[in-house]
């Protein structure tokens, strides 16, 4: 028996150290943020503090990314701690127990800072969502009870979505604690990659939200097929990244280095059954035996055909948002640019071996058109057709509709 088998899965005696680091650095953003925007509105604040929020789970999300890819995942085999110490430096023994019964094994004292840092930005981030959610609940009740002419727009603000967030980013943890005593079960992992998704488009709601209510404006109107087509390519795009997160966590990658043909043929064989059989440990079929290749190449070709779908969803979406929305230009031409990195970044894990910064990057083009094409549906609503006047022929009146 190794030390990764030994070591019990949950010790909850590091906790109060890893929450102490987690709020230790997260004072920094939160000094930061004090600091350049003093003397100025609560509304002010805390959407600056909502978007540099959004920059740092941008961040942590890449910084998982590299944790998975590095295989450092289960660099200490127990959570939250490492070996039921707070810090890899604590549990240096038993590291090198594991990595001498397994030199090559997924417990190394490189792996275990990699997966102990992981958690300490998660934890920071957490603690940032938390101080949203509280604040924007003190600062919305003093607002609604303050007089009429004194108010700053920011009790108009929900606070449910900053509740949400909260809630959601305590589902992420549970994920993660899942993630590592699951012994990165696929399904978990992949939930794992859709709920950081999900945790950076609230967060970007939330920053849209803010800058909505300090300009005072509402979302741009656009027609509504244009509308329809962006909520089609959100779609299309999420189901991409979940078929992208299922190729990644399964190490289906490398299952065609060629393309556009896939070893040598247009449709080789493949075992959809297999390779989608959700519930699953890593490299293994549900009765034990080990996985088919043709189950990988599965995994992997079904993410590809997607890619042509979404590809051109984001082309057409991002063609017709310059031809009839100025005011959302700007998002489309970031829709272009990610689109162009995901293509390349693609291509660069297929053809040259799935080289880690090629993956970094199109997990982070990933994460990156999931915040604009939230972004874009934020600041934009469906315009209602134009309707003939009753009793006037040639008068039209345009009514937008909130969505």
């Amino acid at each position: 028996m190794n030390g990764m088998d030994a070591q019990p899965l949950y010790d909850l005696a590091p906790v109060a150290w890893l929450l102490g680091m987690g709020v230790l650095i997260a004072l920094g953003p939160l000094l930061w943020v004090w600091r350049r925007h003093v003397g100025e509105g609560a509304g002010r604040r805390l959407q600056a503090l909502t978007v540099l929020t959004l920059f740092l789970t941008f961040d942590l999300t890449l910084f998982g990314a590299f944790t998975r890819l590095s295989d450092s995942g289960l660099g200490c085999p127990d959570w939250p701690g490492c070996y039921g110490n707070a810090s890899p430096l604590g549990a240096r023994h038993e590291i090198a127990m594991a990595q001498a019964a397994q030199p090559t094994g997924p417990v190394t004292h490189g792996k275990a800072w990699v997966e102990m840092v992981h958690r300490y930005l998660a934890t920071s981030v957490g603690f940032l969502i938390l101080v949203l959610a509280v604040t924007t609940w003190v600062v919305r009740r003093r607002e609604r009870l303050a007089p009429q002419a004194t108010r700053r727009g920011v009790a108009s603000l929900s606070a449910w979505w900053p509740a949400a967030t909260l809630v959601w980013v305590c589902l992420q943890g549970a994920f993660g604690a899942l993630t590592v005593t699951w012994r990165l079960y696929p399904a978990i992992v992949t939930l794992h990659l859709l709920g950081a998704m999900v945790l950076l488009a609230l967060l970007c709601i939330q920053a849209v939200r803010y800058g909505h209510a300090a300009q005072a404006r509402l979302p741009a109107p656009i027609a509504p097929a244009l509308r329809t087509l962006l909520w089609w390519t959100a779609g299309v795009v999420l189901l991409q990244i979940a078929l992208g997160g299922w190729v990644s966590t399964n190490y289906a990658v490398l299952a065609c280095t060629q393309f556009p043909t896939c070893q040598d043929s247009w449709w080789p064989p493949m075992n959809f059954a297999q390779g989608f059989e959700i519930w699953r440990e890593l490299g293994t079929a549900s009765h034990g035996a080990p996985i088919e290749f043709a189950a990988l190449t599965a995994i992997h070709y079904t993410h590809r055909l997607m890619a042509y779908l979404a590809f051109a969803s984001i082309g057409v979406l991002a063609w017709q948002l310059l031809r009839q929305a100025p005011a959302l230009r700007a998002q489309a031409r970031w829709l272009i640019g990610l689109a162009l990195l995901q293509l390349a970044t693609g291509l660069g894990n297929v053809l040259l071996g799935w080289p880690l910064v090629a993956a970094l990057l199109h997990t982070g083009g990933a994460a990156a058109l999931a915040v604009v094409l939230t972004w874009t549906l934020c600041e934009s609503r469906r315009a209602a057709a134009t309707v003939p006047h009753r009793h006037s022929a040639g008068l039209a009146s345009n009514k937008i509709l909130e969505q």
